[in-house]
């Protein structure tokens, strides 16, 4: 078999990669989800981001207040209504997370083969002979010769405010290291990673839990990102929590993996969360270098089989400072998406990179590009073989609503749902045209008054590879005639009209509920 049959639909045509890239109202199928801070706060900033196409937005709680962030958010609701696109909230937890504290944010110069002390006395002033830690256990979890990392790496993707250590000895309470590289580390706070190590700090802490109840529960966060998820019980207790907190119980989970545990236990953490987030700044430190890409694709693997949205991070480090990215980091965007990824997860590059927008534009076409390379057909086969027979009603009506878009050469697929699985179970078998997912609000009443369910499911849907929601009129619940199905659908092909996706004469494969049955149908469109 010819090599490049294994990732691409057909040998590639040197025509076609010199052939303009066509702008679209999608910029690509896979989503972008974008972290806001000091750099992309401004209405201004936002609307440029949600136009470049991020769908997502992520406030990351290791920085700043829930004040700030609440600022943050309030201008990104105001840029969803400048710029009509819908976006997503993700709160992303501190977790078990060890940090080096300089409080009189004097840089501190580190040199090569010289010693330095950390120690849990956070009322030491920080120097190149002392750190001080947040965690009074690193004496008991670490022995000589283990490896030790600090920096501020993991916040700005630059390698040269970052310093390896090297256990030597024990004393107390404190550990005292081998410096391996001159660095200089400059801020108030740096992580401190101890390479493969068990931490014995709670995944959901304290303060997490204050600010989910908080501003979580106040902004009715649609995913919650669990930093260093390491067991399937992380997932569970964060779920059991979410579950006491109102509308919460309908935030989605993303088990966030980044050391050594949470990949040991794996298999039993994708069953319990909702989505996986390859936190792979951390699991580059935790696994050898050469060790990471063989993980990305097991995982992401699994969680295209599991129909769970996978998203990956560290993508377009060089971007922050830089314009363009690196000739490897535009190849390894590409090939996250020819490995199955849903969703690019960007930190640095958005949160206090100097392009926050053009980062987002870049990365969407990048993504693009390689989704026109694809192997549909391949993955199709490979999924309809791991779900295996007998299929469920509902595999068999996504999978056939694919099969059949793809032989008549649909120009979308158009899926009318009520919770969203049905949708997520198209989008599972990576059909190359756009899924238009209708959501239908259902009715509820708890005795006191009515409300419409449909919001939660359409924004969570933003994180998944070809899924574009719209939140059908309330007028017409779930359980409505065949009649308003018909006036849902009308205002569905309208959206897709207007933003360029269909057009008179193309096909259009509709999924929807009728009665008891699920039908899927080939409409033709007139002028």
């Amino acid at each position: 078999m010819h090599s490049t049959h294994l990732l691409l639909e057909e040998p590639i045509r040197m025509a076609s990669i010199l052939e303009p890239s066509k702008a679209s109202f999608f910029p690509a199928m896979t989503k972008i989800v974008g972290t806001l801070g000091p750099k992309s706060r401004s209405v201004e900033v936002i609307s440029g981001c949600l136009k470049a196409g991020m769908s997502v937005a992520r406030f990351d709680f290791s920085w700043h207040d829930p004040e700030y962030h609440q600022e943050t958010l309030e201008n990104l609701r105001a840029a969803v209504k400048l710029t009509k696109k819908l976006c997503a909230v993700m709160l992303d937890t501190v977790g078990a997370e060890m940090q080096v504290v300089n409080k009189s944010e004097k840089a501190i110069s580190l040199q090569a083969d010289a010693m330095v002390i950390l120690t849990p006395d956070a009322g030491q002033e920080a120097s190149s002979e002392l750190l001080p830690i947040n965690f009074d256990g690193l004496s008991k979890a670490v022995k000589k010769g283990d490896t030790i990392f600090i920096g501020q790496y993991l916040f700005t993707g630059s390698e040269t405010t970052s310093v390896w250590l090297e256990v030597s000895e024990v004393k107390g309470n404190d550990v005292v290291c081998v410096i391996k590289n001159s660095a200089t580390l400059a801020g108030s706070l740096f992580t401190l990673h101890a390479s493969q190590i068990h931490i014995d700090l709670p995944t959901l802490t304290a303060k997490d839990k204050e600010v989910i109840s908080t501003w979580g529960v106040q902004n009715k966060i649609d995913f919650l990102s669990l930093s260093y998820t390491r067991h399937a019980e992380d997932v569970r207790q964060a779920r059991e929590f979410l579950s006491k907190l109102g509308d919460l119980h309908q935030t989605q989970i993303f088990a966030k993996i980044e050391n050594i545990e949470g990949l040991n236990h794996f298999d039993e953490i994708l069953q319990e969360a909702d989505g996986i987030i390859l936190s792979r700044g951390n699991l580059g430190i935790d696994l050898p270098p050469e060790k990471v890409f063989l993980f990305q694709k097991a995982a992401l693997y699994k969680c295209n089989m599991a129909g769970k949205p996978a998203v990956v991070t560290r993508v377009v480090d060089s971007m922050t400072d830089n314009l363009r990215p690196t000739r490897a980091e535009a190849t390894d965007v590409a090939n996250a998406v020819l490995d199955g990824s849903d969703a690019i997860l960007l930190g640095a590059e958005t949160l206090r990179g100097l392009y926050p927008v053009e980062t987002i534009s870049t990365v969407g076409k990048i993504c693009s590009e390689a989704e026109k390379v694809f192997n549909q057909d391949m993955y199709f086969k490979k999924t309809v073989k791991y779900v295996g027979e007998p299929m469920t009603h509902l595999e068999s009506i996504a999978s056939s609503a694919v099969r059949a878009a793809i032989k008549v050469k649909a120009s979308v697929i158009i899926c009318f749902t009520s919770s969203g699985r049905a949708a997520r179970l198209i989008a599972k078998y990576r059909p190359t045209m756009p899924v238009l997912s209708v959501v239908i609000p259902r009715l509820k009443t708890n005795q006191l008054k009515w409300s419409f369910s449909g919001a939660f499911e359409a924004r969570q849907s933003l994180i998944v590879r070809g899924l574009f929601p719209m939140l059908a009129d309330p007028r017409h619940p779930a359980e409505s005639t065949s009649a308003s199905n018909e006036s849902v659908l009308r205002v569905a092909l309208d959206h897709g009209k207007a933003a360029g996706v269909i057009k008179s004469h193309d096909r259009v494969v509709v999924c929807q509920k009728v009665g008891d049955a699920s039908v899927v149908k080939i409409i033709e469109l007139e002028d």
